[in-house]
């Protein structure tokens, strides 16, 4: 394999993909990418055997090949590299040469066959969606995924389609978020699926916001071509819980209130809150919310937000960090907080939407 190209344009498809390539692997050639060069076009794929990531460049290609390389170490000597300088990949016997100017670097090599590849993924369901829109979808939710929970099916974020939309939850067990958006034209099932944490977060780092992605859902993969990157996952073999019963439907008691402001408000009261439990206590009276909070050290801090509720004295216990996650995920200047009673999840929404919902269950204090 001989190619020549900037290494701007090397750069860029290996920033890509790296993100799946781990230092310390079981199989050495994990820690590699595979460089596939054949009609004026590389390849580079990086996997975990979980999510692969495959980009793609033009370059000038004297001699088609594939091989694998370290690839942390081709990063680093491509970062290092003047700007706008020419580079020639080549392989000389096991070994991948790199000149660039007068710097030549020999790197060691895996033969391309042991490089472990998800090749079709018998897609049952195609749809093709806004960039922006699905980004929204991840941005909105992926903060609820559980991590490392026993219960591996919450450690991943629930994609659902009945036809009309598409839609996003997460959920930990403490909180849920659930985000959705239309779907031009009609699904033709009804299909859930469940991304893993990592597949979500790269997802999360590639999407754009323009254009349109073609998402594919397999049996055991979900795929999408972003542009010049084609991302593949696995999915997680579980049963997602049914989130509809959690989700109040229409709680009692409404407080709306100024998001920025009470966001500053939580934010100053946690600063005394338990650091382990990040525990706050929330009083509704007409016209007022006040946060208190306390830790083992009895140190405490209170605050008082002015809102628009008119309605019986209510206390509830939350953590402060799910709330806080849920006012800096809604684009709103008001927010809507949905209370039943003490022991009652509450509701967390921008007045008059109901595409983006936030479930947090109470704490006891």
């Amino acid at each position: 394999m001989k190619l020549t190209a900037t290494r701007e344009d090397l750069l860029v498809p290996l920033q890509s993909v790296i993100g799946v390539v781990e230092r310390r692997q079981t199989m050495p050639v994990l820690a590699n990418v595979l460089l596939a060069a054949r009609d004026n076009r590389l390849s580079v794929t990086g996997t975990d055997l979980e999510v692969e990531l495959v980009a793609t460049c033009a370059v000038s290609v004297q001699q088609p090949g594939d091989i694998t390389v370290p690839g942390r170490k081709l990063l680093d000597i491509f970062r290092s590299l003047p700007e706008k300088t020419s580079v020639t990949v080549s392989t000389e016997g096991e070994r991948v040469s790199v000149r660039a100017g007068r710097s030549r670097f020999t790197l060691s090599s895996l033969p391309a066959a042991e490089f472990p590849l998800v090749e079709e993924i018998n897609a049952q369901q195609t749809l093709s969606v806004a960039q922006g829109e699905f980004r929204r979808l991840i941005d909105k939710t992926h903060f609820s995924m559980a991590q490392q929970d026993v219960r591996y099916y919450l450690n991943g974020l629930l994609l659902e389609t009945d036809g009309k939309a598409l839609r996003a939850v997460a959920t930990d067990g403490h909180r849920l978020a659930l985000c959705e958006m239309e779907l031009p034209g009609k699904a033709k099932t009804n299909h859930q699926v469940i991304v893993p944490r990592k597949g979500v977060l790269e997802l999360q780092r590639i999407l754009g916001t323009e254009d349109t992605i073609e998402l594919a859902v397999g049996t055991n993969h979900v795929r999408a071509q972003i542009g010049e990157i084609r991302f593949t996952s696995k999915l997680i073999d579980g049963r997602f819980p049914e989130y509809g019963r959690v989700i109040p439907s229409n709680p009692p008691r409404t407080v709306e209130a100024d998001r920025e402001t009470l966001r500053q408000a939580l934010q100053r009261t946690a600063i005394l809150s338990n650091e382990k439990y990040r525990g706050i206590r929330l009083t509704a009276r007409p016209d007022l919310l006040t946060l208190q909070a306390h830790n083992p050290e009895q140190e405490e801090a209170e605050d008082q937000v002015e809102v628009s509720y008119q309605g019986e004295e209510v206390e509830i216990g939350f953590n402060v960090n799910y709330l806080l996650d849920a006012l800096s995920a809604i684009e709103s200047d008001k927010v809507h907080i949905g209370l039943t009673d003490s022991n009652s999840s509450c509701l967390i929404h921008a007045p008059g939407t109901t595409h983006t919902r936030y479930v947090v269950m109470p704490m006891r204090l």
